[in-house]
């Protein structure tokens, strides 16, 4: 089909010299048959003429062709470099060539300048995210030696966000980076589900939010720990964030990790756009509570790990997220 494409495009370049060549053939037919010249000879005249014509624009395709090939190979390379690309065959092409090569020289050096100043930025911004942790520490140790109040209950309860928005910038910058450390290894599902537990435990206290944890002791999972940690923590933390009363249930059913809760759930519209970033969708909007980045970075981890991510949900009746860790579930007798 797309030789035939080809030969279609073949055809409508040449068509104005393949015109001339069969009107000059006809006119020296003519001219011969006015001259009484014996029809045999003007025949023979003519088929020489046609088959040579033919040889002609047999290789004159073939090149063509050829030449197509090459620039469509390139095309897939353009990003990179532009060299071994067909020779011009006349000056016009030559003048394409000059305005090309122009065009990829501002073009590489664009490249090159945002390529800059994106490592610049997440140069700083990683600078600053560790850079903030050393006064996040020493607050969070003068608030330990404080009488436990209702307000320093609160100002640990702000503090422990700050330290979740820090950690969501580090996560956003890692994941913009060309090298992310995923190191897999076997996992214990049931450790990593209890650290993220006990880190939410504040939380599930201050709200008075039940907790039903269906242990999944024995249960392994071949991924990277830091990384699928991160993911079960953001999804804890959006049930915790729009759930006011009832319960979150955390279990496994086979090779699917279920965190489900009793919230206010999400609207049926914004479904489909829950994981594109900075989408806070209704509840976002109405609660002020959301950056639309946490579940965007989620997706990206999940599908960075093979995983699949899908949120069930209606409104007033609780949120549903399942993560399918697929075949690399391994059960250890």
């Amino acid at each position: 089909m797309k030789k035939r494409m080809v030969c279609v495009h073949y055809l409508k370049d040449r068509l104005k010299f393949m015109l001339v060549f069969i009107v000059a053939v006809l006119i020296f037919a003519v001219v011969f048959i006015l001259y009484q010249i014996p029809l045999d000879a003007v025949a023979y005249a003519s088929l020489i003429s046609l088959f040579f014509g033919l040889i002609v624009i047999f290789s004159d395709f073939r090149k063509y062709l050829e030449k197509h090939k090459k620039l469509t190979f390139k095309l897939k390379e353009i990003r990179y470099n532009i060299e071994n690309i067909p020779d011009p065959a006349n000056i016009f092409e030559e003048d394409y060539q000059n305005l090309i090569n122009e065009i990829n020289s501002d073009k590489l050096k664009i490249i090159s300048d945002n390529d800059k100043r994106i490592q610049n930025m997440m140069d700083y911004y990683s600078m600053w995210v560790h850079q903030i942790k050393i006064p996040i520490s020493a607050m969070r140790l003068l608030l330990q030696q404080e009488e436990e109040t209702e307000l320093i209950r609160e100002l640990k309860m702000e503090l422990f966000r700050i330290e979740q928005y820090v950690e969501m910038v580090l996560v956003y910058l890692r994941l913009g980076s060309d090298f992310t450390d995923y190191v897999i290894k076997k996992c214990n599902m049931d450790k990593l589900l209890r650290q993220a537990i006990r880190k939410y435990a504040p939380m599930f206290i201050r709200k008075k939010i039940a907790l039903d944890y269906r242990s999944c002791e024995g249960v392994t999972v071949l991924t990277d720990e830091k990384w699928l940690l991160f993911v079960i923590e953001q999804l804890l933390s959006n049930a915790i964030k729009y759930t006011d009363k009832g319960k979150i249930s955390i279990y496994m059913e086979d090779t699917k990790l279920i965190i489900e809760d009793t919230g206010i759930g999400i609207n049926e519209s914004d479904l489909p756009r829950i994981f594109e970033k900075g989408y806070t969708g209704y509840n976002g909007r109405k609660e002020e509570k959301s950056t639309g980045i946490g579940l965007y970075l989620c997706k990206k981890i999940t599908d960075n790990l093979k995983n699949t991510l899908v949120i069930e949900s209606s409104p007033g009746k609780g949120t549903k997220v399942i993560l399918d860790l697929m075949k690399d579930r391994i059960v250890v007798e």
